[in-house]
């Protein structure tokens, strides 16, 4: 079954800012997500995780129950420690988020 993916407004933000080329491996990356929303590396927990893409890293949560893949954030490994806090202190407000999102798709 292939998973759904949704993302959040700062991260469609942030990518919209990218060249076609990084644009590009990340569409590619999004497709494998929805085949197999568990690939990439788990952060902590089996449902956040992030996938390298060059030098950067796609950071997602993965709904299970909701068949969803959220895109959280894309970033360097600069800021690797930052961003997986910052997504680990939000959890509870993308869960919400995705639970609203559902159920408008359905």
């Amino acid at each position: 079954m292939n998973y759904r993916v949704f993302s959040t407004k700062s991260f469609d933000e942030k990518i919209e800012k990218l060249d076609s080329k990084e644009k590009g491996r990340i569409e590619k990356a999004v497709e494998q997500l929805k085949l197999n929303p568990f690939s990439g590396k788990p952060l902590g927990y089996r449902f956040f995780r992030e996938k390298k893409i060059g030098k950067n890293r796609l950071y997602f949560l993965v709904y299970q129950e909701l068949i969803i893949v959220f895109l959280v954030d894309y970033s360097g490994k600069k800021d690797q420690q930052k961003t997986i806090n910052t997504i680990k202190l939000m959890m509870p407000e993308y869960k919400k988020l995705v639970q609203e999102i559902a159920k408008k798709q359905d």
